[in-house]
């Protein structure tokens, strides 16, 4: 792990070194969805994927398999996307959809389903005194956004989650930029479902190189599993923090510059 801003940057000074390391392997692509292929915007249901992006993602889908990562519900995911032939893992990997009707549902997960109802709950009650505080219930987490809420109150929301927790040992708080999501506290990330999704894929042998693009905390358990496998991009953010990331991209246009060069390298037009 390293400081974000040591991170080098994919596409101004490490351009050659990333296109040799591609060379002659087959890419995997997994990319994140909120900050990634779309940006964060104040109100989730706003996140609406650009059309610039989306003409890039067909295109990049002839070439490459294709993954978008997200800890969105899956049907949420889906619907902003709207692309075929693709893998798409909803709520951090819990529940997962492929092309050909390929399927997985975390089952350890839906045991704890009603343990989340009962979270939710608690957390409604907890979150109704703190103006701007919004819960977004997915099938798998509970997400508590906090974007806008007072700055000072911030750490009070956090508390309330934190009590909740205190209640139902067996599910888990992890961060994000301004929410807090409660999951069922099983050893599941989305790092773990890009490796179910390389196993589908058969993609698990030395020719293939999977690359993992996103820009929040979540992701981090990617670039992880992909040290000394694969290649972890970071898109900056507004917060400074340490990643694992190989390489950074500055925003959601450059991760779009990003993909339309491997569509360029798969085109043979690469400069």
């Amino acid at each position: 792990m390293r400081p974000m801003r040591e991170v080098p940057s994919a596409l101004l000074a490490r351009r050659e070194e990333l296109l040799r390391r591609i060379a002659g392997r087959q890419v995997a692509l997994f990319l994140d969805y909120d900050g990634t292929l779309s940006p964060i915007v104040p109100n989730p249901e706003d996140a609406r994927l650009p059309e610039a992006m989306r003409t890039t993602l067909v295109a990049l889908a002839r070439h490459y398999p294709v993954a978008i990562v997200s800890g969105r519900d899956l049907p949420v995911l889906k619907g902003f996307v709207g692309l075929e032939g693709v893998f798409y893992a909803g709520s951090h990997g819990f529940e997962i959809e492929g092309p050909g009707g390929q399927t997985f549902e975390m089952e350890d997960g839906r045991a704890l389903l009603p343990e989340l109802d009962a979270a939710e709950r608690e957390l409604t009650s907890g979150l109704a005194a703190i103006p701007g505080a919004r819960l977004e219930r997915k099938r798998f987490s509970v997400a508590v956004h906090w974007r806008h809420v007072d700055v000072g109150r911030g750490p009070e929301v956090e508390r309330v989650v934190d009590a909740v927790l205190a209640r139902h040992p067996r599910l888990r708080k992890s961060g994000g930029k301004k929410v807090f999501e409660v999951q069922p506290d099983i050893d599941w990330h989305k790092g773990r479902a890009m490796q179910w999704m390389l196993r589908a894929l058969r993609l698990e042998g030395e020719g293939v190189l999977p690359v993992f693009l996103g820009d929040d905390l979540t992701d981090e358990d990617a670039f992880k599993e992909l040290e000394g496998r694969g290649l972890g991009l970071v898109v900056r953010g507004e917060v400074e923090r340490p990643t694992a990331a190989d390489y950074a991209l500055a925003d959601v246009e450059e991760v779009r510059q990003f993909l339309e060069l491997l569509i360029a390298r798969a085109e043979g037009t690469a400069r």
